[in-house]
């Protein structure tokens, strides 16, 4: 049972600080749905859906009403839609329509799993799905894309990066009368996880129950206003240890809103992630955390190891006050969704090569970066290797979400919302194009040898 004064305690955090629960993500299992005829499968798929979460809003806004407790908000995740267009061949965009009139007729946020594995080559449907992403984020609104291209175990294919590249610039270009919002829902992963409930990363894996609930908790501005009590002069370990209490703290809630989500639909508890996600609101920034431990401003030196202490820390604090710990967990750092983390780039103190950098010891990678519009797809390719490296080493995830400013080599692009606005980062102009038209594998890591 969970001691319901550990959780209120964290109540007066909300109004101030912006404690929230940042997503309920229910993950619906489409396997039963798959068919030889497209047009039967997304009949399947829209009815299973809708059956599915007809009640995940209403059950999200009756928790918000018991406990006082903004949940900011509801979405699906799905089986990879590359698994669906495998058996019934056709047109995969037909899937994007249907997951979007699905999210749509039930009132959530986002659906993720137009989505493809492909760490270790291509499938039957992957291709075809690959290639029709970014026509797929042009013609919905909600649906999200993923694309798995590496992992530990299995390299890095690099055909797929290559053709990432292509596709997300076309994403861009294709929503470029929308400040280029289709590659804003595009994600590239190495080691991707099943249970993710954080878009537009998201996808139900093959190993997950037929329908489960996630729950994202998120609580930037919560821990800032914790250190910001502690003297200048107190130690780094007295640091930490408040980040694991404050994490403790907010985990709990997150572990509540799970039990009564699970318990009032009737579907199984999965996991609560951990991670600190924050928004364009001023105070609910991860930046801002970093600047309190004692940094001028993020970017300058001493930022990885303040995150990777910041990252661990979460952790720690927040795996002992949850029965299921899963997802990302850990500290994001997507630029333009972060109020300390626009600013640093603004100024400068956040470059490109700082944040690739810290990506190593943080949730994640390189998330919502805006880029000069003409940049060439081989070097977005080359982005996503040099991430996709860090994360196939670090047996860890990293993902890339960059956005191409079609149109524009500075200034800034505003998505609004939750994704919020960021300045165009400047890239190195020297080509990587001859390495990324290579193709083949990068073979997976030796791992008796590490040092």
């Amino acid at each position: 049972m969970l001691n319901l004064a550990d959780i209120m305690e964290t109540i007066t955090m909300i109004q101030d600080e912006n404690l929230d629960i940042r997503t309920i993500t229910m993950g619906i299992s489409l396997l039963d749905c798959a068919d030889t005829d497209i047009d039967k499968s997304c009949e399947k798929v829209y009815e299973k859906i809708c059956e599915k979460a007809k009640d995940l809003v209403s059950v999200g806004e009756a928790i918000e009403r018991k406990y006082g407790i903004p949940i900011v908000n509801k979405r699906i995740s799905v089986t990879p839609i590359s698994m669906l267009v495998g058996i019934s061949g056709g047109d995969p965009v037909k899937y994007a329509l249907t997951l979007d009139k699905a999210a749509k007729t039930v009132g959530v946020n986002f659906i993720g799993g137009f989505s493809a594995l492909v760490q270790k080559g291509f499938a039957a449907g992957d291709k075809e799905l690959i290639e029709s992403i970014p026509r797929a984020l042009a013609e919905t609104d909600l649906v999200c894309s993923s694309v798995n291209i590496g992992s530990t175990r299995a390299g890095i294919n690099m055909d797929a990066v290559a053709l990432m590249g292509e596709k997300v610039k076309e994403a861009a270009e294709l929503t470029k009368d929308k400040n280029c919002i289709g590659a804003a829902k595009l994600v590239v992963f190495c080691n991707a996880v099943e249970d993710n409930p954080f878009m537009a990363g998201a996808f139900h894996g093959v190993g997950e129950a037929d329908c489960v609930i996630n729950v994202g908790v998120s609580g930037p501005g919560v821990v800032r206003a914790a250190l910001a009590k502690l003297p200048k002069d107190a130690p780094l370990n007295e640091v930490a240890e408040l980040i694991k209490k404050t994490a403790f703290k907010v985990t709990r809630m997150g572990q509540l809103v799970g039990q009564e989500a699970s318990k009032m639909l009737g579907v199984p508890f999965g996991i609560v992630d951990l991670s600190l996600a924050p928004t364009p609101a001023v105070g609910d920034s991860v930046a801002y955390i970093l600047e309190e431990i004692g940094l001028e401003q993020c970017g300058t030196h001493g930022t990885t190891a303040a995150l990777a202490m910041l990252n661990d820390a979460v952790k720690k604090g927040g795996v002992m006050a949850s029965s299921a710990v899963g997802g990302l967990s850990g500290a994001f750092i997507p630029v333009s969704e972060d109020a300390g983390m626009i600013a640093a780039a603004r100024s400068g103190c956040l470059c490109l090569e700082k944040l690739e950098a810290m990506t190593a010891v943080c949730s994640v990678g390189l998330d919502m970066i805006v880029i000069p519009g003409d940049t060439p797809a081989s070097t977005i390719s080359a982005i996503i290797a040099d991430e996709a490296a860090i994360g196939m080493i670090n047996s860890k995830t990293t993902a890339v979400r960059v956005i191409p400013a079609v149109g524009q080599i500075d200034g800034e692009l505003d998505f609004g919302g939750l994704l919020g606005s960021g300045p165009i980062m400047k890239l190195n102009p020297k080509s990587a194009d001859t390495m990324i038209s290579r193709g083949g594998r990068i073979p997976a890591p030796i791992q008796s040898l590490k040092n």
